[in-house]
């Protein structure tokens, strides 16, 4: 007599519960570093844009309007002679929760603003839903 050899149903489910506890540990760390990522990527994306927005104002000796906004540094505006870009190699991205940066000028903080309004897209907030770029203002334009 030959018996089949196989797992038990009490072996399969000892197994599913530790991969269920494992899981359970593992995963809320996981998923905590993927809201820090996406910040730590909107940061450096403000970053790029402010320079990109520098360069813009080397050569035309002014920040793009609250009418032109950030597509001006892909898009050559009809009123300006001296415009050399286009300033990014990629076109303006949008925030890393699908939303577009948001420009003001004058800032609230300095000559303009380039910010995100964080993970729940409102004003305010704190940790992942708290406005990204404004803070950085503080410091590079005192």
């Amino acid at each position: 007599m030959s018996r089949s050899r196989g797992f038990t149903l009490l072996e399969l489910l000892v197994v599913i519960v530790i991969i269920g506890l494992l899981a359970g540990y593992v995963a809320p760390r996981y998923f905590g570093q993927v809201g820090k990522s996406e910040v730590q990527v909107a940061r450096a994306q403000i970053d790029s844009l402010e320079k990109a927005l520098d360069q813009y104002r080397l050569d035309t000796r002014h920040y793009p309007t609250a009418e032109q906004g950030l597509a001006a540094l892909m898009t050559k505006p009809a009123t300006e002679a001296n415009w050399s870009g286009p300033y990014l190699k990629k076109s303006v991205p949008n925030d890393p929760w699908g939303r577009p940066y948001l420009y003001r000028v004058p800032g609230a903080k300095g000559e303009y603003d380039v910010y995100s309004l964080g993970r729940d897209g409102k004003p305010g907030g704190s940790g992942e839903d708290a406005d990204i770029g404004l803070e950085q203002q503080v410091t590079l334009n005192k």
